[in-house]
């Protein structure tokens, strides 16, 4: 019978000079927060992130991304007309002004959702898509939960009060990444600053997101307020390579959104920087091989590493290198056999995949003899050893 024994190893490893002194602590006025750095996928910061909230108008994001999916599979095109119901025509708040008469295409549709925050623009696709508007919420909460939206529950296309219409602030970052992530071509959409839609309301072309004319780097994407929601936004700003997401809802005013949205902005890129933890091909750690060719092989990261740390940061970090010891082979070069562990104080965990970082064939017949006797010498001292 052939005894084969792993153990847990987790082997300290100096990955990078930086530091390990906390950022400062962003205090929020908001009822709940979430800022996420898109470019290395570390949450900055969250607060309340998994609460049910309502999301007044920025769940108008969800109706924009089953749109863009319609788009991208054929069921429209950006020229696709589309008439205006009696029940999109009837509501209010803000608005494209539709009424029965109208037949508009998608594109100027999705233009008076995302700049104007068209209510009734929302009602017109989700009719467009799904038939009725409370088909279409039904399409909306299946696919949230989908992209990974737990919290999610759709009741209608435009976020109008609706008891049970709610999403977390980390919904809305899920979905502003996969936005951003999945539809490049038209995410510039969210930065027009105005739409005039065939001359109507000339008072009402502005776009609401009040960081776009700042010069932070925000580009989108949607705003939001009802009174019991209070005012919200879902943003994202791009400053050199990084990109930052962030929500926040709850505040009980337009200019107090708009201070907290600018002051998330500034604090997300001044208080982290990026930084190289590893390059591609670096080995990490070495592990032993039982039955091998080889005694070890080496353990290395299989992509380039970085992250963020607070700039603030001296001296040195620790990693640990997580992976079963021994190893069985045979050993496929890339195959993942542990974790590096990364953490940073206030940030966090980070595991990254660790990969051999060659072949180890099974050894052979004297490979196997010699594995067995030292399978039985080791047994034989264990018995030596053991207390009479």
């Amino acid at each position: 019978m052939r005894i084969f024994l792993r153990t847990l190893c987790a082997a300290s490893v100096l990955i990078f000079a930086a530091g390990v002194a906390a950022a400062q602590t962003f205090e929020t006025k908001a009822r709940a927060a979430y800022v996420f750095d898109q470019t290395t996928g570390t949450v900055l910061m969250q607060k309340n992130a998994d609460e049910p909230l309502p999301p007044a108008s920025m769940s108008k994001l969800m109706t924009i991304y089953l749109a863009f999916e319609a788009i991208a599979d054929g069921r429209f095109t950006v020229d696709t007309v589309l008439p205006v119901s009696a029940h999109a025509a009837s509501f209010g708040g803000s608005t494209m002004f539709l009424d029965t008469t109208d037949r508009v295409t998608v594109e100027d549709l999705l233009r008076g959702v995302i700049v104007l925050s068209g209510n009734d623009a929302s009602v017109v696709l989700a009719e467009g898509l799904a038939g009725t508007e409370g088909a279409f919420a039904q399409m909306m909460t299946n696919r949230a939960r989908e992209l990974g939206m737990n919290n999610a529950n759709f009741l209608n296309a435009s976020g109008w009060p609706a008891q049970g219409h709610v999403m977390s602030v980390r919904d809305l970052g899920i979905l502003a990444d996969r936005l951003i992530t999945d539809f490049p071509t038209f995410y510039p959409l969210f930065a027009e600053e105005s739409f005039a839609f065939d001359g109507r309301a000339p008072a009402n072309t502005q776009n609401r997101n009040p960081l776009l004319s700042l010069n932070i780097g925000a580009d989108g994407l949607k705003t939001g307020h009802t009174q019991e929601a209070g005012y919200g936004l879902v943003g994202s700003a791009k400053q050199g390579d990084r990109r930052i997401i962030f929500v926040v809802t709850g505040l009980d005013s337009a200019a107090a959104r708009a201070d907290e949205a600018e002051r998330l902005v500034n604090w997300a890129f001044r208080q982290f920087a990026q930084k190289d933890v590893a390059k591609s091909g670096t080995r990490i750690a070495d592990a032993d091989v039982w039955m091998g060719e080889m005694d070890s092989v080496g353990l290395t990261v299989a992509e380039d590493v970085s992250m963020l740390v607070p700039v603030t940061n001296q001296g040195k970090v620790d990693a640990e290198a997580v992976f079963n010891d021994p190893i069985e082979a045979p050993v496929t070069a890339g195959q993942q056999l542990g974790e590096l562990v990364i953490a940073l104080e206030g940030l966090p965990e980070r595991r990254v995949p660790l990969v051999a970082e060659s072949d180890v064939p099974r050894g052979g017949f004297a490979v196997r003899m010699r594995t067995a006797v030292q399978v039985v010498l080791d047994k034989i001292n264990a018995a030596t050893d053991a207390p009479a």
